[in-house]
């Protein structure tokens, strides 16, 4: 299976693809998408036309896009938001699967605890996919992105494969998570 992980960014975009074998993970590509310092509509149509390019050279099966968090800045977390869903709608206009993951879940995921710094990021995508050097830092978090889709969609496809005989017990599945 091939994933796509994007670090969405309004002025740089990460991607990287990986493909799960079984157990193993093994690198395909990566890289940034970057606007240039035009109009917003124009900055978001960069992100969406190159996000449906890297889809249509790479052909995924599925794509995992990292959560916005909450800024101190307002408008930053808007634009973030916009960029994003450029990203995300031109994922869902091929017709792929988008799973979301907030930065503590990727870093939980890639490194072991979510108070990682963005280079014990790079430090552990370049050992898992052995790489022969450190990956850029939005690269990096997009390809920690899809390593943490790859870990835990087995574990989310596995709950929702339960939900059925779980609602009969008055329990439900949600973001993962079992709630009673």
């Amino acid at each position: 299976m091939k994933i796509l992980g994007i670090d969405p960014g309004l002025r740089t975009t990460g991607f990287g693809l990986i493909e799960k074998q079984g157990q193993k993970i093994f690198y395909l590509a990566s890289g940034t998408i970057k606007t240039t310092d035009g109009t917003l509509p124009d900055r978001l149509k960069t992100i969406f036309s190159s996000v449906a390019e890297i889809v249509e050279r790479y052909q995924p099966d599925c794509a995992a896009v990292e959560k916005v968090f909450v800024n101190v800045n307002p408008q930053s977390t808007l634009l973030l938001g916009q960029a994003r869903g450029a990203a995300i709608c031109a994922l869902v206009n091929a017709d792929l699967e988008v799973a979301e993951y907030t930065a503590l879940q990727v870093k939980q995921g890639v490194v072991g605890h979510g108070k990682a710094k963005k280079e014990q990021v790079q430090e552990m995508v370049q050992r898992l996919l052995q790489l022969p050097c450190l990956p850029g830092t939005d690269a990096a978090d997009a390809l920690g992105v899809a390593i943490c889709h790859a870990h835990s969609g087995d574990t989310l496809s596995a709950l929702s494969n339960l939900a059925p005989g779980l609602a009969k017990r008055g329990l439900r599945v949600k973001g993962g998570r079992l709630i009673g």
